[in-house]
């Protein structure tokens, strides 16, 4: 009997990042959006780009937690899905918002500061997509991990930039703040986590954990 090709992970993935263009298709169809459409559009978009970034980052804890490879074979699944969300939340931006405007849109850009850092995220996760697969692996060698690690820096970016997107005063934990906080706190303790000495203990006490599991039987 063939083996069924993809794992209910690979499966999780895909239903998630497809059904989140369905529902936005759906709900502009119905006329089931806020009065403002564009910008509803725009931070739908860009909160997916996000929490798929998120889930980007679990799948190394994960592993070093629970001893899980799969999750790693999945990371070039969620970076291109979020750099598919990433750039649908630019054009959106750039078109509907500017009309391609481009003299005015960068005018825009250079004057905001969240637009700045948006900008330089977006600019940041080109090269993380075109050399996510494995031809570029090989050719970049080592020099491709040190690429890839700049998702490090660009995933408080965006954080940075989804919050002062919001409506709300950061320094006086006044206004629409609390999810782009919960967002920023889940995306510091994975990176905490990636921290040598600390993944080094992490990986050390689950390993003492899963010693004191019972060992699985062997099919008869």
């Amino acid at each position: 009997m063939k083996k069924f090709p993809y794992t209910p992970l690979q499966i999780a993935i895909h239903i998630y990042a497809w059904f989140g263009i369905a529902l936005l298709i759906f709900d502009f169809a119905t006329g089931n959006i806020s009065p403002n459409p564009v910008q509803d559009l725009e931070q739908r978009t860009g909160r997916h780009a996000l929490t798929l970034l998120v889930l980007l980052l679990l799948c190394t804890p994960i592993n070093t937690l629970f001893k899980w490879s799969e999750p790693l074979k999945r990371r070039r699944a969620l970076g291109l899905y979020t750099f598919m969300y990433a750039t649908i939340h630019v054009i959106i931006f750039a078109d509907l918002d500017y009309g391609l405007a481009w003299s005015r849109l960068l005018q825009e850009v250079i004057q905001k500061s969240r637009l700045v850092v948006g900008a330089i995220a977006f600019i940041l996760l080109i090269p993380l997509a075109i050399t996510s697969f494995d031809i570029w692996k090989k050719r970049l060698g080592k020099n491709w991990k040190r690429l890839h690690q700049l998702v490090y820096f660009l995933a408080p970016l965006v954080v940075l930039h989804y919050l002062w997107s919001k409506k709300g005063d950061i320094l006086s934990l006044q206004g629409e703040i609390l999810k782009p906080l919960i967002y920023g706190l889940i995306i510091a303790i994975f990176l905490i986590v990636r921290i040598p000495p600390i993944k080094k203990a992490l990986a050390s006490f689950s390993t003492r954990m899963m010693s004191l599991l019972p060992p699985k039987k062997s099919a008869a």
